[in-house]
């Protein structure tokens, strides 16, 4: 682009594309109460932030995740097996859409806690970008707890860079979703729109089909590495990952504060004997501001100590830390969380 400087380029672009038990698990919690969110679009003071479970309260805590070949649906299904064996809490994985599903479904009291990436919740809470003049604010946050890699994906060894993907056939996430938006970032970051490729919109197991079938050149896909989708599709051919440029990660930290520098190690994935540098945003649980203190304490606890034995279960945990999970600044703790975080010494913005 003439005139126009990668760096000036990324935000001008973007925004037009986008205008588990207490001591350690040992009792069972209580499970929180039906009553449905606010909708008033005013964010809930911390005194009305939970409610005592009571008369209908639901049987089970539902979790929403992601689709099944994706990490959200492997790391919380971990962390249900964990804590219905400790801690009696009931707690049900559900598969989803990724993290704006997982907001919606919280957002209806259709789900108590859930897997967002941590731009997609600042979005939501802010009432930008999707959720533009919609903010949801029915919901905390719990803990941040690993890093989630922008991985872009293609089975073409040809395709080197960002710019390679001019006029091929790319899956960018479904339509608004988190994997979209920071699929238009980071093209941005490139001088490129989303009509500089043919774009399709597609979910984490689509894309791994259609990368595995040659019906389409690449895939972003933004998931904690190694990602599942993108194994079983190293599993019967070669991948190949492509690399963001020093200049382009900078150009998204400047002008994106939730995006962290990331590199993804040789070795992640058959065939890769290179490291591959990119940006990572947090994947973050959250939970409706209608779980009980009791209940949310509880299964923060159910996390945070037990991490070695969750590690032993699922190697993402080993990435876990108890002051990272307290970092979070952009959407407020929830009050049983915050009451778990303190107990630790680690201070978080509370509802």
């Amino acid at each position: 682009m003439t005139g126009v400087t990668r760096r000036s380029f990324i935000g001008a672009g973007a925004m037009a594309a986008v205008s588990l038990a207490l001591g350690g698990c040992a009792t069972r919690s209580s499970i929180p109460s039906t009553a449905g969110p606010s909708t008033s679009g005013r964010r809930r003071s911390s005194g009305a932030s939970s409610h005592s479970s009571g008369a209908g309260a639901p049987s089970e805590l539902r979790f929403a995740t992601g689709n099944e070949n994706g990490t959200y649906f492997a790391v919380g299904s971990t962390i249900a097996g964990l804590a219905r064996e400790r801690s009696g809490l009931e707690l049900s994985v559900v598969q989803s859409g990724g993290s704006r599903d997982n907001l919606a479904e919280i957002e209806g009291d259709k789900a108590q806690f859930g897997f967002c990436q941590s731009d997609v919740m600042a979005y939501a809470y802010d009432g930008t970008y999707l959720f533009e003049g919609e903010p949801m604010v029915s919901f905390s946050t719990v803990a941040s707890l690993y890093d989630e890699q922008v991985q872009i994906v293609t089975c073409d060894p040809s395709l080197k860079s960002v710019q390679d993907l001019k006029g091929k056939r790319v899956s960018i996430g479904e339509a608004k979703s988190g994997v979209y938006f920071n699929a238009v970032e980071i093209l941005a970051a490139y001088g490129m729109t989303e009509s500089d490729i043919d774009a399709e919109f597609s979910s984490f197991t689509d894309s791994a089909d259609d990368l595995a079938e040659g019906s389409i050149d690449a895939a972003f896909i933004v998931a904690g590495a190694p990602t599942t989708a993108i194994m079983d599709v190293a599993a019967t051919k070669a991948v190949y990952l492509i690399p963001l440029d020093d200049l382009a990660i900078a150009d998204l930290l400047d002008a994106s504060p939730y995006y962290v520098e990331s590199t993804i190690a040789a070795g992640t994935y058959a065939g890769q004997d290179s490291d591959i540098k990119t940006v990572a945003v947090s994947a973050v649980i959250v939970a409706s501001d209608f779980v009980d203190e009791e209940t949310a304490y509880a299964f923060t606890a159910c996390i945070f100590d037990n991490l070695e034995e969750l590690s032993d279960r699922n190697e993402r945990f080993s990435e876990v830390d108890v002051i990272a999970a307290g970092s979070v600044t952009s959407v407020p703790y929830h009050p049983g969380a915050a009451k778990y975080f303190k107990s630790q010494g680690v201070s978080v913005l509370v509802k």
